[in-house]
This record gives C-alpha cells, structure tokens and sequence, in this order.
C-alpha cells in the first residue's frame, strides 16, 4: 500500500510545469448531486477543482478547457445530464463567465484562439460514446485541444475512461492537478505514517464491495469498525438469525475468515450489539431497537442501537487516526440515520487525524452538520476505496513522473 501511495505522490503536479501561454485541458469532477429541478445540492467537488483553474488563470494559460462528465447517461445527449446545469453555480464560484462548448470538435478553432482567461466547459463527455470505452479516437480529438493535459478529478480517478486516462497517451505533458495531489497527501498521512491507533470503520450496504479493503488493510489497522448493512454478514458468521435483513449468503464465509484473520494479527474488531430493527423500510409501522442476536421474525436490522454507538464511538475516541467509509445504516430516511449521525460526531468530537471516504460517507457527514470538523473529507467514494485497497489509481498512471 505504501509503495503504490509513494508512486501517486511522484507525479508532476502543476507547479512543476509552466502553463503560460499554453492551452490547457483540465479534467474535473462536476459530477454533483442535483435535486429534481436540477438545482445543485452539494457544490463540494465544484470548490474543490477551483484552486487549480485560479492556478491556470493566474498564470495566463492561453486558454482553460474544463471536461467532466455528470450523472449516467445510457446513450448520447440526455437533457437530464447537461452540464448546462452547472455552468451559473460554477461562475458564481469563479467569479468569471465560463462559455459552455456544445461540440468541442467544431470549437477546436476558438479554444485555439489565444485569449487570456478565457475559460471554456465543455458538454458532458459521457455523452460521447467511446468515453466510458477508453476509445483512443475519441482521447486523440480531446488532445488535439491542448498542449497540457491537467487530471484533477479524483472522483473518476480509478476508471480509465478516455477524458482521464487515454487521453494522457496523446498530450506531451500531462500532470496532476491540486485536488489530486492533496487526496494523496491526505491519504499517505494517515497510511504511510499514522499515529496509532489507526481505526477503520466500514459501513455500507455488501461485504462484497469492500472485501478487497478488508483484507488489504487487516495487518495496518489496529481496531476495525464494522457497522451497516454489511455487518449483518458478520453476525450471520457468528450464528445469529438475522431474518429480513439484508446480508451476502455467499460472503458468511468470508466474513468468518476476516474476524479470525483479526484475532490472529491483534486487531480489535468492534461488531454491532444492538441494532435497530423495522417491519418495513419503505412504510414502517413499527421500529424497534434490539440486541443483535434477537432480531424479530419479520424485521429486518436497518441501523446500529444506541448501544453499539456507544461502544463505536468509544473506540474511535481513543484512536489517533480514523478512516471512515460506508454508513451505518440507510441514513437517507431519518428514522435510520441516527446511527450514522452518531458516529459522524464522534469522529468530529475526537482529537484524532480523520478521514471520510467520499461518496455516501461524505453526504452522511455533511447531513450530520460535522463536515467542517473531519481533517479531510475525499470526493472520491470508489476512487478513495480503491486508494485504501493499495492500487495505483488509472488516473495518475500516465501523468509525467518527477
């Protein structure tokens, strides 16, 4: 894991390079959460990507192309998932208009067109086919808009994907931008030199998508939380009858190799004792809170007890450096989120060096009201999983080296 963080961080980063004067292609991460009348509801991934345009601006690159893509569209232009929907929040933040490119290959003249802090957004590039595919045709026109290729969306980092990692083959400089290197930085502090105890806790809904992270990081930790719907796979390893509640049949094995590989390294491993428990999810009639072991026939475990708050919450306080990834419960539904609320102020409330994984981590934190108390906060959920699981990010693959 070390070795993989060390070569992330050789990378060259914008400071190594001289932008003046040089058209520039930076690729940020705008994918947003929207609510239903596409009104932005979290601009955290548009402020992060601010300080390396302010950079380029500052510096009189020649021109600023920014590429992202928004949402999933399933094939060609979707009116849902225009960046259109972007550009006045991402002026206001910039405080400079930003002309929107409908077609970046009849534009190629005017982005060319040498005209100090000129910013351009391109259209969403996911509605371009060979993006998600890698198609090389498709990275050498993104090239032929720039003389510096600049990768800073840490949230599409670990795909390789045409905008953020086959169009790096065809730019002769190629360089990571600022959010990139401080989510490495983030990251190196916490796993290459911590100060112990290290904690990790892990949520979420499958043991399946985090069995990787388990294994990887089961000799560097010294306590391992494990809450949300995936402990429920744990407890169904230790015999318990789970009932409704959502576990992975095929992982119990699994999640029983993982607790003996705890015990044989040292590794305190911390399991819900009390969860709560609901007839319904989508119309509960009844909510109940019970010892982890006696969930009732026809309820299903949706949260952790306050019990088991009180014991996570204790281990983290006396931890020195916090990893957090994945909810403790379906926090999205007020009745089940207190769970994670809790744990979200524990980690706020301590004095350790804490760490949220992006994604759903990252809005639990912020539903929480705690974002401005957590040490770092990543943009990335499957990027900062695959980070703690000691792969070398696609995303910084190609960029020049130090």
């Amino acid at each position: 894991m070390t070795s993989n963080l060390t070569t992330m961080q050789g990378v060259k980063g914008l400071r190594d390079i001289d932008v003046t004067g040089k058209k520039v292609l930076i690729r940020v991460d705008f994918n947003v959460p929207v609510d239903g009348h596409n009104n932005i509801t979290d601009d955290r991934r548009i402020r992060a990507a601010l300080p390396t345009i302010n950079y380029c601006i500052d510096h009189n690159a020649c021109s600023i192309t920014l590429v992202s893509h928004f949402g999933q569209p399933k094939s060609g232009y979707d009116a849902k998932y225009s960046l259109k929907h972007i550009i006045k929040r991402l002026e206001r933040l910039l405080q400079k208009k930003v002309e929107f490119v409908e077609d970046f290959d009849s534009s190629k003249e005017e982005i060319a067109a040498c005209s100090l802090e000129r910013v351009f957004l391109l259209e969403n590039i996911r509605f371009h086919e060979g993006e998600t595919k890698n198609d090389p045709e498709l990275s050498k026109r993104l090239a032929s808009i720039c003389d510096i290729y600049v990768n800073d969306a840490f949230g599409a980092s670990h795909r390789k994907h045409a905008s953020t990692y086959g169009v790096a083959e065809f730019v002769q400089t190629k360089v990571a931008g600022f959010l990139m290197m401080r989510e490495i930085e983030a990251f190196s502090k916490a796993l290459e030199n911590p100060v112990r105890p290290i904690a990790l806790v892990v949520g979420g809904a499958k043991i399946s998508s985090k069995i990787t992270l388990l294994e990887s990081v089961i000799k560097k930790v010294d306590k391992l939380i494990i809450g949300g719907a995936m402990s429920n796979t744990f407890l169904k390893a230790l015999g318990y009858d789970m009932q409704g509640s959502l576990y992975e049949e095929e992982y119990i094995e699994t999640a029983a190799k993982v607790m003996k590989q705890a015990r044989e390294n040292g590794v305190k491993l911390y399991l819900p004792v009390d969860v709560v428990t609901t007839d319904s999810i989508e119309s509960p009639v009844v909510v109940k809170v019970v010892p982890a072991q006696d969930v009732l026939e026809g309820f299903k475990a949706v949260d952790i007890g306050p019990a088991t708050a009180k014991l996570f919450s204790e281990a983290i306080e006396l931890s020195n450096t916090i990893i957090w990834n994945g909810p403790m419960g379906i926090f999205e539904i007020d009745k089940f989120s207190k769970g994670t609320s809790k744990i979200a102020s524990a980690l706020a409330d301590s004095y350790a060096y804490t760490i949220v994984g992006g994604g759903d981590t990252a809005d639990a934190v912020d539903r929480a009201g705690e974002a401005d108390n957590i040490s770092f906060i990543s943009t990335g959920g499957g990027a900062s999983l695959e980070l703690l699981e000691g792969k070398v990010l696609p995303g910084f693959e190609l960029l020049d080296r130090k």
